[in-house]
């Protein structure tokens, strides 16, 4: 049992998993662990101390070698799995990025938010106070729709911001947006369905659907938003962005949402409403978001918390109508129980002391000034190459090529990339890039003073 005992650390520390300097657990306790008598546990220590594996500290301990006599440690890696595949569907989805890569210097990706304008502080301490031991002794399992405090906040908070039509018991809190469209699809898609989405549109959300088994249809957006009369009359799901039309930033407009709701009550579908970046508005009065003119119980309403906070916090939720309520909450149980509930109170908290409506003010005033000298900037000096799409809310402007220009757009993209400007191009978010295409660019990543900078090396990327 000795000689076994060595062996598996000895393996742990060629293989990097005790790290030079770590402290092994007392031969006594050791022992009591593996059911073996303290010698037993000592023998193999000394054998590892008198090779320098180890090495013992009187009064203090034993530890790892901070002089291992290894070159590197050994890497260690799960069994291949040979004859194990994914289903084939998984192939046509593309895999994640592994890793982070370092910013650019001159950031205009959508989508991102500033982490340095977000209340890091106060968000600590707010999460700190959730974590006392008072707050946690009864810390057993929660709602699957989370934390009641979060939900009532939430309910009232898009009641006021947006005119959503909610109490606490309709909302269901998740890890994001993406996962409350997980949520949906896994107790709405049938292998085979048809669901409808924009088209260019939010590829997460298709890609999500696809993975679920659903036969996914692009439907066009014009000026006004999705052309209802392109629906597919068997789609079971509609997924949208209304309020800021993804990436194109067009909010759909009134008619057409009236057209939407209409439609979906004469074929039985459902419409799931992302209110996307609907937050940031910088022009006129915004349209009352889908749900709170739904009078059939159709509308599904999502939101997200990580663009107006952080997305590292993995703060979103669904409001449903009671019809779907039960099985959505079962869904989400079987997902991941209920999520994060320190992270959900410390929310509840930032919403209910007014801090939440406070941070959008502040970030909305940053983000219209970064808006305004992009806009600005496009309009002088790219007019002979772009037309700017119409948008009053968000986190990024699109403009599209001009009529008479006759230019490869994904090159220019990538002469840009090369200058340190990275952005994206409109096919980026189609699934079938047809048309002329267009840049959508960002601001809530890049600092106001990168921008005249950024903007000027992406000229030269269209002169070249």
């Amino acid at each position: 049992m000795s000689a076994r005992i060595y062996r598996q650390i000895l393996d742990a520390i060629v293989d990097g998993r005790l790290r030079p300097g770590e402290r092994l657990p007392p031969t006594r306790e050791l022992a009591a662990q593996l059911d073996v008598s303290r010698n037993t546990a000592a023998l193999a220590y000394e054998r590892l101390t008198a090779e320098g594996f180890l090495t013992g500290r009187v009064g203090d301990g034993t530890f790892v070698s901070t002089e291992l006599p290894l070159s590197e440690p050994r890497s260690r890696h799960a069994p291949v799995g040979r004859g194990l595949h994914a289903r084939r569907l998984w192939q046509s989805i593309p895999a994640p990025a592994q890793g982070g890569s370092a910013a650019p210097p001159y950031n205009f990706r959508a989508g991102i938010p500033d982490s340095q304008l977000f209340p890091l502080t106060t968000w600590r301490r707010l999460v700190a106070r959730q974590l006392r031991p008072a707050a946690m002794r009864s810390a057993a399992y929660g709602d699957a729709a989370g934390h009641p405090r979060a939900r009532a906040a939430i309910a009232r908070y898009v009641g006021l911001s947006r005119s959503v039509r909610a109490a606490a018991d309709d909302v269901i809190v998740t890890q994001g947006a993406q996962q409350a469209l997980d949520i949906i699809g896994r107790v709405l898609i049938e292998p085979g369905s048809v669901v409808a989405v924009e088209e260019p549109g939010y590829p997460p959300a298709r890609r999500l659907f696809h993975s679920l088994g659903a036969r996914v249809v692009g439907v066009p957006v014009d000026d006004e938003g999705l052309d209802v009369a392109a629906i597919p009359k068997t789609t079971r799901v509609i997924y949208v962005t209304p309020s800021h039309q993804f990436p194109l930033g067009t909010p759909m407009s009134l008619a057409r949402r009236a057209a939407l709701l209409a439609w979906a009550e004469r074929r039985g579908a459902v419409v799931i409403e992302d209110d996307y970046d609907s937050e940031f508005r910088y022009h006129a009065r915004p349209l009352d978001p889908l749900q709170s003119l739904d009078r059939g119980g159709r509308v599904i309403y999502v939101g997200s918390f990580s663009k107006v906070m952080l997305p590292a916090l993995r703060l979103g939720f669904l409001v449903a109508p009671a019809s779907l309520q039960s099985a959505f909450r079962t869904a989400k149980q079987l997902t991941d129980w209920h999520g994060e509930l320190p992270t959900q109170g410390a929310l509840a908290q930032f919403i209910d002391e007014g801090l939440l409506a406070r941070h959008v003010r502040k970030a909305a005033r940053e983000y219209a000034l970064r808006r305004s000298r992009i806009v600005e900037t496009l309009e002088r000096d790219f007019a002979r190459w772009l037309r700017l799409v119409p948008s009053v809310a968000g986190l990024h402007v699109t403009a599209r090529l001009a009529p008479t220009v006759s230019i490869d757009i994904e090159e220019v993209v990538a002469r840009a990339q090369t200058s340190g400007v990275a952005l994206y191009s409109i096919s980026r978010f189609a699934a079938e890039p047809r048309g002329r295409s267009g840049l959508v660019i960002g601001y809530g990543a890049i600092q106001t003073s990168q921008i005249g900078e950024g903007l000027k090396r992406l000229a030269r990327s269209f002169r070249t």
